[in-house]
């Protein structure tokens, strides 16, 4: 009994394509891959740089289950002009599936930077990378005039589908002839908050209109920091600060920038505003981002609670039919409700509202569904970056990216009604290998498109391609103010600086 024990245990570590205690002795630093935007922190600035490591074994083998604590170390190191040390945060987040992501903010603009990355207390053979610079910290505006350089630096695509879709519309646009039209026809301040934008020279004007004008802030972020980094073309454009898209198909055609798109619009797509604040933000302060989900998940899949787990608010009936299906299969669902807000008068049926609990934990279950609120729910790409298995609902709405999904690929799909719910969780349970391996290529997904550089590179390739549609001249118009960058002292010029002599 003993050995057919121990033979046993043997089965189940090479299962788990050996197990933590033995990861030691089979991780093989040299095969490390390595790669992301961080790994060239000369050429893309970005308050948080990032990249990745894979792990891989003496056969070549992926690891695909965290190897423990402190397997791997990072340092990054700089000077300052003065020659002092820079300051630097770093972090190493682990993914808990064989890759990590390290993280590295810069406080000041930085020379002689130093990428030094351990695995196993070895140093990796395409490791250290050292930058002579400078390396500029986020504030800095440091724009780089040619576009295109720009966008090789930084990986993006050259065309995006969604954009091309959404611009099919507006092959020549005449702001001089429709621009009154549509701030007459939005101009509602009780129910309609808009933004009109013009970027000249790379500096941006804006003037609103509604009363609810606070989001404006997101939309100044984003191009502020755009223009901090590339010279942006002279562009025009109506920005939709609400979260239902505006412009209906059959309405006229005027062209209104959103976070959110539906079947029944066709209002030109951005990053919503959640994705686009967390990926300037990321280590700026304490909030949730694509990285830190990926690095604070610490229940493997096979350790899962195999329910389907969800919070939300009221904002939407199928949230409160979603609450009775749960409460007929409680062996299927932990779902409640966080807030009334919608439906206040039936809290007595649906309550009481439970407390929020951290996002990191929704992982400790193996399923999550995206259901919408609102308008879409804007968690989907943070669910899509976790480790379980999204269910979707079919919407009308969409972000960005939702048409690059491919369902039973990515995620899978449930009716609006939610009436297959229960079907499609109990598929899951019976397909385990097949829900695990949809879940790793919804994360690869998010990894592929939905990070900060991909953010950065979508807002730049829309206003360019936008640039292209306008035919009448962009100017400044009488009423409008500026929207200043943030004051900073970092040098930019360096053409008049002898480097060598600071250096």
């Amino acid at each position: 009994m003993k050995l057919l024990a121990y033979v046993l245990v043997l089965l189940i570590y090479e299962k788990m394509n050996y197990a933590v205690l033995s990861y030691n002795v089979k991780i093989d630093p040299s095969k490390t891959i390595i790669w992301g935007p961080g790994l060239k922190p000369d050429k893309i600035t970005m308050r948080a740089r990032y990249f990745f490591l894979q792990l891989l074994d003496v056969h070549g083998q992926n690891i695909t289950v965290s190897p423990g604590a402190n397997i791997v170390t990072a340092v990054i190191q700089g000077q300052t002009w003065s020659k002092q040390p820079c300051h630097i945060w770093t972090q190493v987040l682990d993914c808990k599936d064989g890759s990590f992501i390290i993280r590295y903010k810069l406080y000041s603009t930085c020379f002689n930077v130093t990428l030094h990355v351990k695995v196993n207390d070895q140093d990796l053979p395409a490791l250290p990378l050292i930058f002579k610079g400078p390396v500029y910290e986020e504030e800095c505006y440091c724009p780089n005039p040619n576009f295109n350089d720009w966008l090789s630096n930084y990986e993006c695509a050259n065309n995006y589908a969604q954009i091309t879709r959404d611009l099919i519309p507006f092959t020549s646009v005449d702001f001089d002839k429709i621009r009154n039209q549509i701030i007459e026809k939005y101009d509602k301040p009780y129910s309609v908050s808009l933004c009109h934008y013009i970027i000249k020279e790379n500096r941006i004007f804006r003037q609103c209109y509604g009363q609810y004008v606070g989001f404006k802030i997101f939309m100044d972020a984003i191009l502020l920091s755009l223009t901090r980094k590339i010279v942006l073309p002279d562009v025009e454009f109506f920005v939709n600060l609400g979260d239902w898209p505006l412009a209906p198909n059959k309405g006229p055609n005027y062209p209104i920038f959103s976070w959110c798109g539906s079947d029944d619009t066709k209002d030109i797509v951005m990053p919503t505003y959640d994705i686009t604040e967390s990926s300037l933000e990321a280590m700026g302060r304490v909030m949730l981002d694509m990285l830190s989900v990926q690095g604070n998940i610490n229940t493997p899949w096979e350790e899962k609670i195999e329910k389907l787990f969800w919070r939300g608010r009221d904002s939407r009936r199928e949230r409160l039919d979603l609450i009775d299906i749960s409460r007929k299969h409680p062996n299927l669902f932990n779902a409640s409700l966080t807030n009334f807000f919608s439906f206040k008068n039936e809290i007595d049926k649906y309550g009481p509202a439970q407390s929020h609990i951290s996002f990191f934990k929704f992982f400790e279950y193996k399923y999550q569904l995206n259901i919408d609120g609102t308008v879409a729910a804007y968690r989907f790409p943070y669910l899509l970056a976790g480790d379980s298995l999204v269910l979707k609902q079919d919407s009308e709405y969409y972000e960005f990216f939702y048409k690059d999904l491919k369902p039973e690929v990515h995620y899978v799909p449930v009716k609006r009604n939610l009436s297959d719910l229960v079907e499609k969780i109990k598929w899951a349970k019976d397909n385990d290998e097949i829900a695990l391996r949809i879940s790793k290529t919804a994360r690869q997904f998010t990894r592929d498109n939905l990070l900060p550089q991909h953010i950065f590179c979508y807002y730049s390739v829309l206003l360019q391609e936008w640039s292209k549609r306008l035919v009448s001249k962009v100017n400044v118009l009488d009423n409008m103010e500026e929207v200043l960058q943030p004051k900073q002292s970092c040098k930019c010029d360096i053409n008049n600086v002898n480097l060598k002599d600071e250096l």
